[in-house]
Order: C-alpha cells, then sequence, then structure tokens
C-alpha cells in the first residue's frame, strides 16, 4: 500500500515513521521492518484511540469515517481493541481496556531495547494486535519467532492479520506466564502486558545470557517500569529498569480489589488517629509516572495503594495484601498543613510508607532508572539501587 496522497503530500503511515526516526525512538536497523508492516494492516475496524490530551477513548470506525480511521491508526498514541475481557457490545467505550496496540513510539523503543540479532530466537508475551510479532518476523524470519496470546478472539484476530500480511510467526493461544517450552530456548523474550511476578517459566526457557524484557511493577500502583534482565546459568536474572512505563495487565496477575472489602468494616471504627505533614505531592500526587510511586511499592511490599481524588479532599488508602487485613487512609485537604491518619491492623501501613519516603529522600530521591531488579533462581524478588549489592530495604512491619 502507497503511503503517497493524492495531493503528493506525506501520508499518516510515513509521517508516523519519519517523525519515530528523527525522535529516536525508531532505529535504523528497524527501518525496514517498520516499512514492510504498517500498523494499520493490523487494526480493527472499529477501534478506540486513546486521547493522551483528555484521558478518553473514543469510538473510530473505519467504515464510517475511513480518512479518520488511517489518521487515528497512524498516530504515536494507545489503541483499545477489546474491552472487558470481549464482553462489551457497542460502539462506545467498555468499562476496562483488556486488550490494545501500544503507542507505536512505546514499541519501536522496546524492540531497540530487545537488541536482538541474526537468527536470534525471540518468544513474545501477548500477542494482541500481532503487530509487534510480524515486526519481529519481518526483521529476523518468521521461523525465529513465537508469540502467546491468553484471549482466543484476540489470537484469532491476529492470526488473520498476520495471514494477510504474508507472515507466520509461530502464534499460540494460551496462557504467557507458561511461555512455550516447545519453542525454547530463546534468546530473548519480550513481554508486552505489564506484570508483578516473573514467572520462572520465562527464565527457564531462555537461554543463560539471553535478555527478558518486560514492564514490572508492584500492586501498590498499576504503573509499571521496563525492566531489562539477564539470564544467568545459575537460572536467575537481574537488570536495570529503563523507564517509566504502564502495559495491562497479565490476566493472572490483575489486582482483585474486591478482595479489600471486608479491610474496613467501619469507618474510621477502632482505627488509631494521628496527623502528618507529608503533603500528597509528596507520595506522587495525581501525577503519572511519579518515582516516589514507584519506590514506594519497592520498599514496602503487599501493600495495594489507592487515591480518591476530589477538590476539597482527597484520601489515600493503603491495604495489605498478605492477610492481615491491616489499612490505613491518610486525608489531604487544601487549606490543612497537616493531614489526618488512620491506621488499623497488625501492620502500620503508614509507617511503612512514611519510613520508605525518608529513605528515598535520604538516598536523594533517585529516579526510576536508578533502581534494579534481581529474580533469583528460586524466584524471590529483589530489587536494587544502582548495583545488586545494595538491596532496596523492605519496611514491613
Amino acid at each position: 500500500m502507497s503511503d503517497e496522497h493524492p495531493t503528493g503530500g506525506v501520508g499518516p503511515a510515513e509521517g508516523l515513521t519519519r517523525s519515530l526516526l528523527e525522535a529516536g525512538a525508531l532505529t535504523g536497523d528497524w527501518s525496514a521492518a517498520w516499512a514492510a508492516v504498517p500498523r494499520g494492516a493490523f487494526l480493527p475496524d472499529l477501534m478506540w484511540p486513546y486521547d493522551m490530551d483528555t484521558g478518553a477513548s473514543r469510538p473510530v470506525d473505519r467504515r464510517a469515517d475511513p480518512a479518520d480511521w488511517e489518521r487515528q491508526a497512524y498516530a504515536n498514541v494507545p489503541v483499545t481493541i477489546q474491552w472487558d475481557d470481549g464482553q462489551h457490545a457497542g460502539p462506545g467505550p467498555g468499562r476496562v481496556a483488556t486488550s490494545s496496540a501500544s503507542m507505536p513510539s512505546v514499541v519501536a523503543r522496546m524492540l531497540a531495547d530487545l537488541d536482538v540479532f541474526a537468527g536470534a530466537r525471540v518468544l513474545e508475551i501477548g500477542t494482541g494486535t500481532g503487530w509487534n510479532a510480524a515486526l519481529l518476523a519481518a526483521r529476523l524470519g518468521e521461523g525465529h519467532v513465537v508469540t502467546v496470546e491468553v484471549d482466543p478472539a484476540v489470537a484469532a484476530a491476529a492470526r488473520e492479520a498476520l495471514d494477510r500480511a504474508g507472515l507466520s510467526p509461530e502464534a499460540v493461544c494460551g496462557d504467557g506466564r507458561d511461555g512455550w517450552p516447545a519453542g525454547a530456548p530463546y534468546d530473548r523474550v519480550i513481554v508486552t502486558a505489564g506484570v508483578r511476578q516473573v514467572p520462572s517459566a520465562w527464565r527457564e526457557q531462555t537461554r543463560p545470557g539471553g535478555l527478558i524484557l518486560a514492564p514490572w511493577g508492584t500492586h501498590y500502583s498499576p504503573e509499571d517500569a521496563l525492566v531489562r534482565l539477564t539470564v544467568s546459568g545459575d537460572g536467575s536474572a537481574s537488570g536495570p529498569f529503563l523507564r517509566p512505563l504502564e502495559f495491562m495487565k497479565l490476566r493472572s496477575q490483575r489486582l482483585d480489589w474486591g478482595r479489600f472489602g471486608r479491610h474496613v468494616d467501619r469507618y474510621p471504627g477502632d482505627a488509631d488517629r494521628s496527623a502528618t505533614t507529608v503533603g500528597l505531592p509528596d507520595l506522587g500526587g495525581r501525577g503519572r509516572f511519579q518515582a516516589a510511586t514507584f519506590v514506594l511499592g519497592l520498599c514496602v511490599p503487599d501493600c495495594a495503594h489507592v487515591l480518591n481524588a476530589g477538590g476539597d479532599e482527597s484520601t489515600a488508602w493503603f491495604f495489605d495484601m498478605s492477610g492481615t487485613r491491616s489499612w490505613a487512609s491518610v486525608v489531604f485537604r487544601p487549606q490543612e498543613t497537616d493531614a489526618t491518619v488512620h491506621q488499623s491492623g497488625p501492620r502500620r501501613l503508614w509507617d511503612e510508607v512514611s519510613a520508605a519516603l525518608d529513605w528515598w529522600r535520604g538516598q536523594g530521591s533517585p529516579p526510576v532508572e536508578s533502581f534494579g531488579l534481581t529474580v533469583t533462581s528460586r524466584g524471590a524478588h529483589r530489587p536494587w539501587l544502582g548495583t545488586p549489592s545494595r538491596p532496596v530495604p523492605s519496611f514491613a512491619t
């Protein structure tokens, strides 16, 4: 398909490629694959591009407005292709986006971070539209790529798109946490879903010296950081966080917020009350991809956190996930210097968060990129600062 418009101008596909090259997101060694595999060939007629300014998704239907559809297909924005695990019907957005095409700039940067080479075997976790698998197959050869998708409908649509593109990487419908042992060992594993634990199967199916590239985070926040782990001969894997980002979570590792329904029978009940001078901005506030939010998740294990933001009052909640039913809340009011703290249960969750915040500040408030992660051969996850010899402390009481 030509990307030249009738007026002689550059079309959306070529414009996207040029902008990513100029920004340094797309590297020259991926240019040929990128040109051979246009993003639009992998998107459905009805899709929901995400507006980065408003934070909302809207339906765009190629059959109703092909020009708008093409613009959105080649815009540098994420595009939802499924809502509510396929239970959604109708053109409007659903409740929860459950499959998408990632931002092209994110796709390009992750492929560059994967550091592939001729002959490399790659396992992709999360086929989605099939576009990423197609790019890998166009670069490495379809016999070198295996992609796994958990949702049968999404997997079937991706296979059809790959067939139309004339590419046949091995496309498996299955749970990505199990990898695909039949194709192992792999030189590279690339994960396009957020994870809270690196499954042992991924390490076991990767050659020593191979890489696992995955969006990793804690249940403290829905946000992730891209980690690049190098697998060792003893089965462990270790490496740095490269930058913040956010992906839909691996289905087997989603956080069920319903599990905290019995933590707070009455509010505040018999919870201990105190005050703090810590402000909402100190915790990361309402902003996205704040280092404080990510680091607090590293330092306060088994803690889920949510912010109920309002104009006159915002409440930060903290829930213990380890079974004690401990909880804490901090109420912030713009006109008050001190925030009101309530804590209940054997874990003093706010004390843990406050101590972790003090530790991070004491280290000079390092950014996400200063941290890394080691996954031991037994599966333990150990975050570190600067080097694996400097483990991040845990403030769990």
